[in-house]
């Protein structure tokens, strides 16, 4: 089962809280394309993490993806960057959301998952 995804639990650091998170991993180009597209429905304290093997610029879109999201972009270290909402796209054509900066992780989780738990940018992730 290579196609299989891995999940882990990783915390987020905000002050004194510890918020958990499970997050499915989308370490490989295959998994990050595919990302959550076609999911009905994000359990509340579920999400994505996205890993990428060096540090990239860019955005992502939300084609063919059902629920809408909010997604975090983090450094190396683990500190969120900048956090976006995105919508739903079932269109030919989905507009992308662009953080405008280099990061090495996403995270994606249901829409206002980040404001109702308190994690802002400059707040950092633990993955272990």
């Amino acid at each position: 089962m290579k196609n299989r995804i891995n999940t882990k639990v990783i915390k987020m650091i905000s002050g004194n809280k510890v918020t958990r998170l499970n997050v499915q991993v989308a370490d490989t180009q295959r998994k990050r394309e595919k990302g959550l597209m076609f999911v009905g429905k994000l359990p509340e304290n579920e999400g994505m993490l996205f890993v990428f093997s060096e540090e990239i610029y860019g955005g992502f879109w939300m084609k063919n993806t059902f629920i809408p999201l909010s997604i975090a972009f983090l450094d190396s270290y683990g500190v969120i960057l900048k956090i976006l909402d995105m919508e739903p796209c079932i269109e030919e054509y989905c507009p992308t959301y662009d953080p405008g900066i280099f990061y090495y992780y996403a995270i994606e989780v249901n829409l206002g998952w980040f404001e109702k738990n308190q994690i802002k940018e400059g707040d950092y992730v633990k993955f272990n």
